[in-house]
């Protein structure tokens, strides 16, 4: 055709008009990428733990489950009287269901030094029971609770098998805890990055992005470090919470 000649040439002008145009924008978002600032600011917060919760067991042994269960019956009111000979009220405490468990033994039978076969032989019954104690915001009876658990040694000493578990502490008011150092975490990360960017002869623009770390709740003075899906400390009175928060702003 005539006009072939020609459209060569015009197909070719409109690739590289496109061409430019592409590598313009990819430019142009490129700049707008790099013109941003990331900084990460911390928010980290001693307290002291203002909730409490220790439980205590205790077990009774016999052949005849009814047996058991009247021993640890028996048991139960020697540990309420032991409890509130410390100066507890009956309601600081509970008392939960009793459970009970088949005990075993092991009998190996041998023949001239050698073992010929070992069998699991019923034993009875072992019934136990819990004890809990536990306080919000009451720093007395968390005093009572804490003292009282170097004590139950006593009762071993009366015959009754007692065993205590570690004491557990919480803070009552986490949601308030956690907003408070997302609160110093944002003003943190703002801070430095109005540092890095006046040092720099820059200007901070408007915020482009947030986001936030994970929450992490550790032992105060504790090297333990970070956990991705955070730290949760429930065996120390006195703890450290802190929060990360990212934020990435555009640069005038």
């Amino acid at each position: 055709m005539k006009f072939e000649p020609f459209l060569k040439p015009v197909i070719t002008g409109l690739a590289l008009i496109i061409t430019a145009l592409i590598l313009g924008g990819a430019f142009k978002n490129r700049n707008a990428t790099q013109d941003s600032i990331s900084v990460v600011g911390l928010g980290t917060r001693d307290f002291e733990s203002d909730e409490i919760s220790w439980t205590g067991s205790y077990s009774a042994r016999a052949k005849q489950a009814k047996d058991a269960y009247n021993m640890i019956n028996a048991d139960r009111e020697k540990v309420k009287s032991f409890f509130l000979s410390k100066g507890f009220q009956s309601s600081e405490f509970s008392f939960g269901g009793v459970s009970f468990e088949k005990s075993y033994r092991t009998i190996t039978i041998e023949q001239n030094g050698d073992q010929i076969k070992s069998e699991q032989v019923f034993d009875g019954y072992i019934a136990t029971q819990t004890v809990a104690f536990n306080s919000r915001k009451n720093p007395a009876l968390m005093k009572k609770i804490e003292a009282v658990v170097d004590q139950t040694s006593e009762l071993i000493n009366s015959g009754i098998e007692f065993e205590g578990s570690r004491i557990q502490y919480t803070y009552s008011d986490l949601p308030s805890l956690k907003h408070n150092l997302i609160e110093k975490g944002s003003q943190d990360a703002r801070e430095r990055a109005e540092k890095i960017v006046a040092t720099a002869k820059g200007r901070l623009g408007k915020l482009k992005d947030a986001s936030m770390g994970v929450f992490q709740i550790t032992g105060k003075g504790s090297i333990e470090e970070d956990s991705y899906g955070g730290n949760l400390d429930t065996y120390s009175k006195y703890k450290t919470a802190r929060i990360t928060v990212r934020l990435t702003y555009t640069l005038d």
